[in-house]
Order: structure tokens, then C-alpha cells, then sequence
């Protein structure tokens, strides 16, 4: 029996009724086409990485965050973030600040530059996202799925 469409990959054409239900492999498949949203908005145009944007974005929406605090978020060792954050200090995106009531710790802020990178880079992958993928869902529908990814995502914290 030949599976329809709706049970095919999208460019390979291979049946994947196995996988459907499976919601690992699904969100696999989509982040194939997120990454291409990001590659052209973000990754070409700003040379950012998805990990060096996501750093960026968080240093910046959360001043004074320590990098203990980054690789809880991001599920990371403190030797990783350490380089990804090494990374962007040197191109002046970000900044460490010696902690004033505990000199051995470190807080990371953005700078004047990475502030108005990630929120440029930010409204282009919006943008990208909403036209990527406004011909199969509804802005309704996407800030359903944004919702139901967010509670995917804290579910680790439970």
C-alpha cells in the first residue's frame, strides 16, 4: 500500500508513517526548515551561529547573567559557554563585569553593539519565520505552536 501524501518526507519523498506520531522525529523535521529561516536571515547575514544568537539574546534580555546561569538555560557545560561567550567578547558583543560583592564571579552584559545585534537579528527571524512558514500556518496556528514547543521545553525543568 502506497502512503499519501501526508505520510511522505517533504523532499525525499520516503514514507514516514512509522514516525508520525513520534514527536522527537517531527520536531527534527522541522527544525531542518527553521534552520534554513535562520541560515539566510541570521547566519549569513549577522555571522551568527544559532548558539552564539541564542547567548547573545539571552545576555542581553537578562544583564548581569552569570555563565553558570547560561549553560543551566542552554544545557551546556561551563567549558562551552565559556569558549561561545569568549567568542563574542571578542568581537565586542558582550561584556564580563566583576561581580562587586564577590570578585571571584562574573557577570556577562551585552554591549551598545550586541544589544542592537540581537534585537536586529531577532526581528529578522521573526520575519523570516513568518514568511517561511505563513503559507501552512496560520498566525493563529503559530502561536499555538509556539506555545505547545514552550511547554515541550520546560518540561526538562519538571
Amino acid at each position: 500500500m502506497t502512503p499519501d501524501a501526508a505520510e511522505r518526507t517533504p523532499m525525499g519523498k520516503l514514507d514516514e508513517a512509522g514516525l508520525h506520531g513520534i514527536v522527537g522525529y517531527q520536531l527534527a523535521q522541522a527544525t531542518i526548515a527553521t534552520t534554513q529561516v535562520f541560515a539566510g536571515q541570521v547566519g549569513g547575514p549577522f555571522d551568527l551561529r544559532p548558539v552564539e544568537f541564542t547567548i547573545l539574546t539571552l545576555v542581553d534580555q537578562n544583564p548581569g547573567v552569570s555563565a553558570k546561569q547560561l549553560a543551566q538555560a542552554l544545557a551546556v557545560t561551563a567549558p562551552n559557554i565559556t569558549v561561545w561567550i569568549d567568542r563574542l567578547e571578542g568581537r565586542g558583543l558582550v561584556r564580563r563585569e566583576r561581580s562587586e560583592t564577590d570578585r571571584r564571579a562574573q557577570h556577562i552584559r551585552a554591549t551598545a553593539k550586541g544589544a542592537k545585534l540581537a534585537r536586529q537579528a531577532t526581528e529578522m527571524l521573526k520575519q523570516g519565520e513568518r514568511e517561511a512558514l505563513g503559507a501552512a500556518l496560520s498566525e493563529a496556528e503559530r502561536a499555538i505552536l509556539v506555545e505547545l514547543l514552550v511547554k515541550v521545553a520546560r518540561s526538562r525543568r519538571a
